[in-house]
């Protein structure tokens, strides 16, 4: 019965019909329904009158039922014209759809050297003996196919496949995507747009099989498969891949909302393998300190992994190379040292110490001679860039009075040997003005020259009243974050907190929304609350591991609470670390914010809604407190130019480049007074410079002139096309010193795709269990056939569409007219 009014409404699969409604379209009869009913009325009447006054010769049931059948048209023909629009709510049983999701990156190029058994395994799921499939493998046959090969194979496979078999034997909606990218992993369907394309046709989609991204950002991918291509009647995913990740969210760690990007896919997923679990091959990993001080002894640690080559002697040479700085010119590498290593387990590690005698950004490089048999020699070579500096770090601390948490910040940072006594600089506005004039640890004016003010690296600003804040000082620090990256740490106090803030150029720039009626909240003691991308934030790491309960237990040495500031809301662009356990925001779902972070411009402003962190000191003393402090101005600070260095900055965008990409070379310029230059002022309108480029061999060429246009007062740019493998050197003239800033970046032939020739099996099994799927290889996807759970999927779908175009219209009009024909016929009136 569903079934069949189902079909009368033009509704297909219907379970249920829940509710049916009509509604009138026509604008004269929109919303007044009467004349309707009256035009329908009369013309019934009319049409009874006509067979009652001109056909007296018939019985009086034949007049009145002619009549009835006449006027039952017309008044069909008056609704028509009144537009009937029917609004029908039903639950439907579609077929389930499977997402066929396809690997198409460089990696999946890989000719692994199979053993006998699986190539024979192989063959025999492809149907290699049939014409079809071998022709996917290529002339060169099966034992030299490439990943991508055995699966157009087995897509091509004429016999079937699991995808045809799943929609002719358990009628479920297969459709095929693949993911590829430059930078990042997009998904994108295959057989064009249409949602119900026929599952046999995965032979066409073989033939749209590509290998051309250069990474696998598998978080990515699945992000966008459960945003932008997400169905509720998604049932499984099956994903052919080798799980190389290397770029992008990690897919199972948890994002904002607490689900990791396997978990918001919302089904589980069929992992099937393709590569091999082990070859020959080693891989290094160079991991120099993230912070580097001239002159000062440092630790470059190596990581050596390996398969097939235990019992084997290998020489790691490592040595740093200058990247960018003051000129370079006659800088080569610096050996940094070399070591011999005997293969005794799958991964080794290699410490060498290394004391840098220049400053400036250089890249470390390890290297490791190929070996006989490697499936691939793209990882035998590992390059880190690390910015060594002859600085220190320049931070200005602004407080009203003297606090607890001023008082230990300023002893963490004297101690500190990025910082120390010369780094440190407070306004205190309670402290006596002869203070500030003779002790070198204040600073006389908040409004210090340019040149002073834009030379620090972060700035602390505490619980100061607002009209303590200048209209300067507020939008000098608005341009020392958004244009100079500078750092910014608010730290609301009990006094004033930053409700002072609100109405100045500051307000715009936190993470928060700041409301002036807003007091402290006092009444209650709580525990700070982290969030989980507050976990997986580098400078709240208090932990001595990763492990996230680890850190979670040094984050209770801070005891609770006793009081914070609330706010009315988050940034939209902001990121909450911790948060209230149980106090929300103005709109009554979002937690208070207690720790947030927001970038803004070039730097980043943090926004902490307390000043009781030193009681992170109560039962471990400076550990986990100066931890916390120094990480955060590592993050805030060492990121960019320190001090005086970034009025004339010369960067690449990467540190390497594919061949063929276009390299984009910036220079942030600016006078004394850090005003930004402009190209009016510099002769022949932008900054002028030279490239050095390598030969078909490697080696530099002679320089050659460029001139670099300007962008936007203050910022030039040039894009260099790569044609080459090799080192590249740029070389710009700063126009005030006259000084040469040089950038160096590295061109290769190939991406991170080829470092691993090995398959991510720990991954591939890890996205399964986690999603509820199984994992298995090319070799045995066949037994997935009735493994794949397929969910009953059941939708409400509303449909408004023109009664006058279903089914049941066309039913009642030409039944009513085949009815008075034949009746007419039958009374001899026709």
């Amino acid at each position: 019965m569903t079934e069949t009014l189902g079909w009368l409404l033009n509704i297909r699969n219907a379970s249920s019909i829940d509710h049916v409604q009509v509604s009138l379209a026509a604008p004269w009869a929109s919303g007044n329904a009467f004349w309707v009913i009256l035009g329908c009325a009369a013309a019934l009447a009319a049409s009874l009158w006509f067979y009652a006054k001109f056909h007296r010769r018939l019985g009086g049931g034949a007049r009145y039922a002619l009549g009835a059948t006449r006027g039952l048209l017309l008044a069909l023909l008056i609704f028509t014209l009144a537009d009937p629009i029917l609004q029908v709510t039903a639950t439907n049983d579609p077929e389930p759809v499977v997402y066929a999701v396809f690997d198409g990156t460089e990696s999946m190029t890989i000719a692994d050297d199979l053993p006998v058994e699986t190539r024979e395994a192989l063959a025999a799921v492809v149907g290699l003996q049939t014409q079809g499939s071998s022709a996917a493998l290529g002339a060169s046959g099966s034992a030299a196919a490439s990943r991508a090969q055995w699966l157009q194979a087995y897509l091509q496979n004429p016999n079937g496949n699991l995808l045809t078999r799943l929609a002719e034997e358990r009628g479920v909606q297969v459709e095929p995507f693949i993911f590829d990218g430059q930078n990042t992993s997009r998904l994108r369907r295959l057989l064009g747009e249409e949602e119900n394309e026929d599952a046999t046709e995965m032979a066409d989609a073989a033939v749209q099989l590509t290998t051309e991204g250069r990474v696998t950002a598998l978080g990515d991918m699945l992000h966008d498969l459960s945003t932008q291509h997400r169905t509720s009647r998604l049932a499984s995913v099956l994903l052919f891949s080798d799980f190389a990740q290397n770029a992008g969210a990690p897919p199972l760690n948890a994002s904002r909302g607490g689900m990791s990007p396997v978990e918001r896919v919302g089904a589980p997923i069929y992992t099937i393998g393709l590569g091999v679990q082990s070859a020959v091959d080693i891989a290094v990993d160079v991991q120099p300190p993230p912070k580097m001080k001239k002159a000062e002894r440092a630790t470059i640690a190596v990581r050596v992994n390996q398969s097939g080559l235990t019992g084997e002697t290998v020489d790691v040479n490592v040595y740093a190379e200058p990247l960018e700085g003051d000129s370079l010119t006659g800088m080569s590498r610096i050996p940094v040292g070399t070591a011999t290593l005997t293969l005794d387990s799958s991964v080794m590690y290699v410490d060498m110490p290394f004391t840098p005698e220049q400053a400036g950004r250089f890249a470390f490089i390890a290297e490791i001679e190929p070996q006989i048999g490697e499936a691939t020699l793209e990882n035998n070579t590992s390059v880190r860039a690390v910015n060594i500096i002859d600085d220190y770090l320049r931070l200005m601390f602004v407080e009203n009075e003297p606090t607890w948490e001023w008082r230990f910040v300023k002893e963490v940072f004297h101690r500190d040997r990025l910082v120390g006594m010369r780094g440190f600089r407070t306004f205190l506005r309670s402290a006596d003005p002869k203070v500030r004039q003779n002790n070198e640890l204040f600073l006389p004016t908040l409004t210090p020259q340019r040149s002073e003010f834009f030379a620090n690296d972060v700035i602390f600003l505490g619980d100061m009243p607002g009209n303590a804040l200048s209209d300067r000082f507020c939008e000098m620090t608005k341009e020392f974050v958004g244009q100079f990256g500078g750092g910014l740490v608010v730290i609301a106090g009990p006094r004033f907190g930053p409700s002072q803030l609100n109405g100045t150029p500051l307000a715009d720039m936190l993470p928060v929304k700041v409301d002036g009626s807003m007091a402290i909240r006092d009444d209650k003691e709580f525990d700070l609350r982290l969030t989980p991308l507050g976990l997986q934030t580098d400078f709240m790491q208090l932990g001595e591991t990763a492990d996230a309960r680890d850190n979670a237990e040094a984050w209770k040495s801070l005891g609770k609470l006793p009081w914070y500031q609330p706010v009315q809301g988050v940034h939209s662009q902001a990121t909450v670390l911790a948060e209230h356990p149980f106090d929300l925001c103005s709109d009554g779902k979002t937690p208070q914010p207690l720790i947030a972070i927001r970038r803004y411009g070039a730097g980043e402003v943090v926004y902490v809604s307390f000043n009781e962190l030193w009681r992170l000191r109560r039962l471990h003393g400076e550990k986990y407190y100066r931890q916390f402090w120094s990480q955060l101005i590592n993050r805030l600070g060492l990121s960019h130019a320190l001090g005086a260095q970034k009025r004339f900055v010369v960067r690449a965008e990467r540190d390497q480049y594919l061949v063929d990409e276009k390299a984009l070379i910036s220079v942030e310029a600016y006078d004394e007074n850090f005003e930004p230059l402009s190209a009016a002022t510099l002769p022949g309108g932008a900054l002028q410079g030279e490239i050095e480029t390598p030969d078909d061999v490697g080696r530099p060429l002679a320089p050659r002139e460029i001139a670099i246009p300007e962008l936007r007062t203050g910022r030039f740019e040039i894009r260099v096309p790569i044609s080459r493998q090799g080192q590249y050197v740029v070389r710009v003239k700063d126009p005030v010193t006259d000084k040469v800033s040089e950038v160096r970046f590295q061109a290769t032939g190939a991406s991170a795709e080829l470092r691993s020739a090995v398959r991510n099996v720990s991954l591939q099994n890890e996205i399964a269990q986690q999603s509820g799927g199984l994992a298995v290889e090319l070799e045995e996807v066949e037994s997935l056939l009735d493994k794949i759970e397929l969910k009953d999927v059941r939708e409400e779908v509303t449909r408004n569409e023109p009664l006058w175009g279903t089914p049941l219209w066309f039913v009642l009009v030409v039944g009513l007219m085949l009815g008075e024909w034949y009746s007419r016929k039958r009374a001899n009136l026709a």
